[in-house]
């Protein structure tokens, strides 16, 4: 899980698509077959991680242009929740886990 927290967060960064394509080159199917809970944890934290900061996601990028939102304002203002967001969906996900 340490792996997929770790590339949820470099997705706030780095594209979350080749991101998830270098990690299926990363691991073969005999350690982490299809379906295999790693690669739901790797879709939920480097989808909800590119949220961390604006230009993380499209649509970030997007608010920036039709808002007027300043990088900083959303770093200062937003970004907090979403990482909290990120903390949260991987919880639920570990209590899942634990109970299914």
């Amino acid at each position: 899980y340490l792996i997929g927290t770790a590339l949820g967060l470099l997705s706030a960064v780095v594209d979350n698509v080749p991101l998830v394509a270098a990690s299926q080159g990363m691991y073969d199917l005999s350690t982490y077959p299809t379906d295999h809970h790693f690669w739901e944890f790797l879709a939920l934290t480097t989808g909800t991680g590119g949220s961390a900061i604006i230009i993380g996601s499209a649509a970030g990028v997007a608010v920036m242009g039709i808002q007027q939102v300043d990088f900083m304002w959303y770093l200062k203002k937003i970004a907090w929740l979403a990482l909290i967001g990120f903390a949260a969906g991987i919880l639920v996900f570990l209590l899942q886990q634990q109970l299914g």
